[in-house]
């Protein structure tokens, strides 16, 4: 069962020179192979996204612009992570529950996903997905 501590930034390698930055992601950069990319935008500031966690997907989330929070939660510990960055991707392993709330006018969050999508492996009920941690 994943933990927060599974939870982590990751670097998105970046090149810049005087016509500005240019961030690639390729190879090994992202620690799965991407079956799916979607991005949130336009999202009111007082609105949240995800609410749920996966059985099988992993995710990564990068702010391609403006910020938002992430809050991750292993049933046990929460966790609450700023992301403005777009050098900077939140890596979130199956089994933890991620809600993103706090968006920044402009905001786009970019996802990165494992799996295609199966709403079969989201767990939505946030008690539903407590009972299963505990077995």
């Amino acid at each position: 069962m994943n933990s927060i501590n599974d939870v982590k930034i990751i670097d998105i390698p970046k090149v810049h020179d005087e016509r500005g930055f240019l961030a690639v992601i390729e190879k090994n950069t992202i620690p799965f192979a991407i079956n799916r990319v979607y991005y949130l935008y336009d999202v009111p500031s007082d609105s949240f996204r995800g609410g749920h966690a996966h059985k099988e997907q992993e995710s990564v989330i990068i702010a391609l612009s403006g910020s938002f929070e992430v809050l991750v939660d292993d049933g046990k510990t929460k966790k609450r992570i700023m992301l403005n960055k777009p050098n900077l991707g939140l890596v979130i392993p199956t089994q933890i529950w991620r809600e993103i709330d706090n968006f920044s006018s402009g905001a786009v969050c970019l996802v990165l996903a494992s799996t295609t999508y199966d709403e079969a492996e989201y767990i939505r009920d946030y008690e539903i997905f407590k009972s299963q941690l505990l077995g």
